[in-house]
Parts: C-alpha cells; sequence; structure tokens
C-alpha cells in the first residue's frame, strides 16, 4: 500500500507522461495534485498545461505556471557562464542548468501550499532524478519524493497510452506513436536522445534539429556582432542594453540563422551508463566564445590558469545536481571574484555554424602594445632580463642532465 500523502507538488508539463504521473498520484496515493509548470523559455504555448490540469480535476488555485526566464538566466545560466564550465569539454549544460531553479520553486511551492511531497517525471536511468532530488533535498532535507518511473509497472509508450486513454486522458493524435526520439528545451538549448539518435555511428537525421538552421543552408555572408560585458556577464548586443533573459534570446536569434552551436554527444552520465545526445546550444555557444575572449584581455596568467583548472569541476558538480552543495558555492565566490574586472567589448563573426572572436577591447586591458610589439618598446622591457630567468628556470633541468647523461 503506498505511504501516506496528503498534497505532491507535481512538475507539469501537460504532456503525456506527466498527465499519467497526475492521475497514477491521485489514484496511488489517493492525494490532491498540484500542478507546476515553469516558463524557462522552451518556447511553448503553456495554458494548455493549464486547461489539461483543470480538465483532470485540479483546483485552480492548485495549477501554477511561473515565468521564470529572467531568473533563469540571471542566477543560473550567468554565473555558470562566468565558470566557462564545459562538461567533458563541450557540452555546455543546458539541460543540468535548468533543473535546479525548477526544484527550488517546487519547493518554494510545496511550502506555500503545506505539500508533504515532490513529484517528477524523470526516469530511473537518466540523470534528471538525481538532479531534481539533490535539490529537493538540500532545500528541504525531509520532504517526500515521488518518483514514479521508478514504483510503476507502466514500462512502455504502449501502457502509458492504454492508462490515459482507460482514464480519458487526452492524447494527441502524434503521441500516439512510437516518438523517434525524446527532446528537452529551455531558453539556453535544446537536447534530444533516443530512438534514431541511439546508435553513435549513425548520423543525426536533419528533422531532429530544431533550433539551428543547417550550416551548409547558412548565409554566405557573414555577421558581425558586438557582446559587451559587465564583471563578467553579457549586458549589451551591438550597443543594445539587454536583461539577461532577452540578451540570451537575442543571440539565440543570431545562432540559429548562422547554424551555430550543434554538438552530437556520447557523454557519461551519472548514473553510468553512457549516452548520445544532439544539443543545440546557439546563443550559449557565442556567449560562451565572447566571455572567454573578453577574459583573455582582463584576466591576470595566474587567475586564467586557476579558473581553467576549476571550470571541470564547476562543470561536473552542476551535471551531476549539485548546484546546491557547499563546493559549488565555494567555487562560485571564487570565480564571482576574478570578474571583477572582466568588463568590455567582443566582436564576433558567425559563419555557416562558427564563432570566430575578431576583436576585444576593455577599460581594464591588461594587453600592452608597447610592451609585446616587435617594434622598439623605448625600454618597457629589457631582453637582457630573459637569460636569468631562463637560467633560473633550467637549473633543475641541467642538474637532471648532468646526472643522467
Amino acid at each position: 500500500m503506498a505511504e501516506s500523502i496528503n498534497r505532491v507538488v507535481l512538475a507539469y508539463s501537460g504532456g503525456l507522461d506527466t498527465s499519467v504521473i497526475l492521475k497514477w498520484l491521485q489514484q496511488e496515493y489517493n492525494c490532491e495534485v498540484v500542478t507546476f509548470t515553469a516558463d524557462l523559455g522552451q518556447g511553448e504555448e503553456l495554458e494548455p498545461a493549464r486547461k489539461k490540469a483543470e480538465l483532470m480535476g485540479i483546483k485552480p488555485e492548485h495549477i501554477f505556471i511561473d515565468d521564470l526566464r529572467e531568473e533563469f538566466v540571471r542566477d543560473f545560466v550567468f554565473p555558470m557562464m562566468r565558470s566557462n564550465a564545459l562538461y567533458e569539454g563541450l557540452y555546455l549544460l543546458g539541460t543540468s542548468i535548468a533543473r535546479p531553479l525548477i526544484a527550488k520553486r517546487q519547493i518554494e511551492i510545496a511550502r506555500q501550499v503545506n505539500a508533504d511531497a515532490v513529484s517528477h517525471g524523470a526516469t530511473g536511468k537518466g540523470n534528471d532524478q538525481v538532479r531534481f532530488e539533490l535539490g529537493y533535498y538540500a532545500l528541504q532535507p525531509d520532504i517526500k519524493v515521488i518518483a514514479p518511473w521508478r514504483e510503476w509497472d507502466l514500462t512502455s509508450r504502449t501502457a502509458l497510452i492504454a492508462f490515459a486513454e482507460q482514464h480519458q486522458i487526452p492524447v494527441p493524435k502524434d503521441k500516439r506513436g512510437e516518438s523517434p526520439f525524446s527532446t528537452d528545451a529551455n531558453l539556453l538549448h535544446t537536447s534530444s536522445e533516443g530512438k534514431v539518435l541511439e546508435d553513435p555511428w549513425d548520423e543525426v537525421p536533419d528533422y531532429v534539429f530544431s533550433r539551428t538552421v543547417n550550416p551548409e543552408d547558412a548565409p554566405d555572408t557573414p555577421q558581425v556582432v558586438t557582446v559587451a560585458f559587465e564583471r563578467g556577464d553579457a549586458v549589451a548586443v551591438d550597443g543594445e542594453g539587454m536583461s539577461p533573459a532577452t540578451l540570451l534570446a537575442k543571440l539565440n536569434e543570431l545562432g540559429r540563422a548562422h547554424g551555430i552551436g550543434r554538438l552530437d554527444l556520447v557523454e557519461n552520465r551519472f548514473v553510468g551508463m553512457k549516452s548520445r545526445g544532439m544539443y543545440e546550444t546557439p546563443g550559449g555557444t557565442i556567449l560562451h566564445a565572447a566571455h572567454r575572449a573578453i577574459e583573455q584581455i582582463t584576466l591576470d596568467r595566474g587567475a586564467a590558469h586557476l579558473k581553467d583548472e576549476l571550470a571541470p569541476r564547476y562543470a561536473e558538480l552542476v551535471y551531476n545536481g549539485f548546484w546546491f552543495s557547499p563546493e559549488r558555492e565555494m567555487l562560485q565566490a571564487a570565480i564571482d571574484h576574478s570578474q571583477h574586472k572582466v568588463s568590455g567589448e567582443v566582436r564576433l563573426k558567425l559563419y555557416k555554424g562558427g564563432v570566430h572572436v575578431i576583436g576585444r577591447r576593455s577599460p581594464n586591458s591588461l594587453y600592452s602594445e608597447k610592451v609585446v610589439t616587435f617594434e622598439d618598446d623605448q625600454g618597457a622591457y629589457d631582453q637582457r632580463d630573459a637569460a636569468g630567468f631562463i637560467k633560473l628556470n633550467a637549473l633543475r633541468l641541467r642538474l637532471l642532465g648532468r646526472r643522467d647523461r
């Protein structure tokens, strides 16, 4: 018999899976369900989720549809971008970075409506179950978590559809066939996994891509764009100041047109298996390149190299769901400290899937043309000093060489 639950907050998209979960929770736990739908810029109409929840008996006051786009970019995407984090050297963490915000808001709603449980639609094979639940427990240690995919016997799409039909849950025609792949989307990216993508030898079919034009079909003329930064965060595009979410949406628009940000990746999931995914992160790819470029002239070598050592660890923490961990917060404090002088502008050329830095400038630049020039530097740098520098650094190599010769 299911554990006694009074009220549960469900992360609800309005799709087949979460609609079945909603009805299953009502039946299995005989509890009141509160639905929470987050607008993270996934580009879908969210009002149908409200109507579907109402159709399934959810009280209007227990249906939450929240626009979290600005909070998502300002408090999650931008802090991560300051770190230059790439999971396994490639992935810009578009799905990973959204999960802690959803978990945070779910817990806030649970407190608001006096719920004693939260629920999600992540499967028992993936990373998202870990990310959601680590977030829940970090913010509300005693919360009850219900993960239907780890409990029920609905193990196929056919079973889900049969359950839906049995309980008069509307199933769109395009959901009745076997889905060729699954997707997740937000303002930072779109990811696609499964089915037609499962063989890593097969090229990703063109119909899978939804966020970017094929680079081969992108304009034959490059486009130059300027991104301005203040203390490590992008604040303007081509001289126009924008809010975080608006700026990322603008970069997405530019990246889409030029086929920027496609990634075919076989990654190591936290739960232990390898999976193949296709990611589209147009604006994030531009932003990542621009941020690294402005750091090139504003960060000291020691700080820059230390950041490069920290970035893989930061990325791993985000990927594995440890956003609310003390170690991620410690890393964030160090990263944010490094960004105090990271202000200025970067010019980039966008062309057929590529992002090319063509210029950068900053009032805080450490680059000195006078020192680095091949022409007469008028005493700014005494080249004779290099001899002693080289001999000191060579001392241990010379001692080794004499011993081992």
